[in-house]
């Protein structure tokens, strides 16, 4: 057989290589239905599979796609009933006649007694011994270079012509632009997804040491203190009306173990949040701002269903912007606001407070205003894929919002 560039007979007009243009026509219109439908790898080579069976009248076609390894093919698309197989036929590159067509860049053609050929590979799964003729072409181009093979089988002795090499040829550059570009979106998705895993792990092992450390503080720093309170209570009885000066100290002594008291337990509610699987995070923004004695905060929430990593990065930027306030704002009057809008959710926390000038300040800047404290937030914001905005002015109070995209 002549190579399929040598143009044996008549030169055929320029396309697919299909001698009825009708036919041609609707092949390109499937193969570009197919490459519109998705990204998706597999349903693309499940639905071209039929479209080159069909358009090269052989009775089963296989699409082979290189992995990312770029070592070995995998079976993506196949004619029925082989479809069911997909996934499952693995083929080295160099090994099997796709493979080795897959290496050298160049059809191969059998036409009959493809088990003698030391370059065939037997799949009992795909029913070799069922077919006698077939074609395996490399499906390349050059932009993106060698992504798979396309191979079709018939049933009865074929002599495959150069127009038939020249179709499959042209179908496989015609589709490697699309099998590539769904390459990338494979592992774009496999990146997002394995991201989306680490930052639930991040947040897990955050929560799991606030835990531990509010534990810590409960089961250590506030037991002493109860028990320290307990002493200067019994010392206090035990003076006598002349001990003027030891009974006022006394009483300071109380008062600083009640103030350490209460800060341990501030700290304590800070590290351990409302458990959100129980409250669910409309209601834990509630219970957190009705907390606040030093604030009278308006709160305006919707239920937002969010994945539980998320819902626990906003619940601590509420709660850091509502202690922000409590810290720098000098007001009393707050806001919080949580909505789904516009295919994302919002959390905004706002006050009436002194404000600041944010255009001349970054967040680190400036402790007084809150700055490491915004970093944490825009931080916990950026890890769940979303963004945190600040707005303020001096005299007109302060505006935090975070914004999460609803996936």
């Amino acid at each position: 057989m002549s190579s399929p560039g040598s143009g044996r007979g008549p030169a055929v007009r320029q396309g697919l290589g299909l001698a009825d243009l009708e036919r041609e026509n609707a092949l390109l219109v499937g193969i570009i239905e197919a490459i519109s439908a998705g990204p998706e790898l597999t349903l693309l080579a499940a639905r071209v599979a039929p479209l080159i069976a069909a358009a090269t009248n052989t009775d089963v076609c296989f699409v082979h796609v290189l992995d990312d390894s770029g070592r070995s093919l995998t079976l993506a698309g196949a004619t029925p009933p082989f479809d069911k197989q997909v996934g499952q036929v693995r083929l080295p590159l160099g090994e099997g006649v796709a493979g080795w067509a897959a290496s050298r860049g160049e059809p191969v053609v059998l036409v009959e007694h493809k088990e003698r050929d030391p370059r065939y590979r037997y799949f009992p799964q795909l029913r070799g011994e069922d077919y006698t003729s077939m074609v395996s072409v490399p499906m390349s181009s050059k932009p993106s270079g060698l992504v798979g093979v396309l191979n079709v089988h018939t049933r009865n002795r074929r002599d495959f012509t150069d127009r038939d090499i020249r179709l499959l040829t042209s179908i496989g550059s015609l589709l490697a632009g699309a099998v590539h570009q769904a390459r990338l979106h494979r592992r774009l998705t496999a990146r997002e997804r394995a991201h989306e895993r680490f930052t639930e792990q991040v947040i897990a092992a955050q929560e799991t040491e606030r835990r531990r450390l509010a534990a810590d503080i409960h089961d250590g720093i506030t037991q002493r203190l109860v028990s320290l309170r307990f002493h200067l209570d019994a010392a206090a009885g035990a003076l006598t009306d002349s001990s003027e000066f030891a009974g006022a100290q006394l009483a300071r002594a109380r008062e600083l173990a009640e103030g350490t008291f209460d800060d341990a337990r501030a700290a304590i509610n800070g590290l351990r949040p409302p458990v959100l699987d129980d409250l669910g995070l409309a209601d834990s923004l509630t219970s957190l701002a009705r907390s606040l004695d030093a604030l009278d905060v308006v709160v305006d929430v919707e239920d937002c269903p969010l994945p539980e990593h998320a819902e626990i990065a906003l619940y601590r930027i509420a709660q850091e912007a509502l202690q922000n306030v409590v810290k720098h704002a000098r007001t009393r009057a707050a806001h919080l606001r949580l909505r789904r809008e516009e295919g994302e959710v919002r959390l905004r926390v706002s006050d009436d407070g002194r404000g600041f000038d944010r255009d001349g300040m970054s967040f680190g800047d400036d402790p007084a205003s809150g700055g490491y404290g915004m970093i944490s937030m825009a931080e916990r914001a950026e890890i769940i894929g979303g963004r945190l905005e600040v707005t303020s002015r001096p005299g007109l109070g302060t505006t935090i919002t975070a914004r999460v995209p609803i996936r």
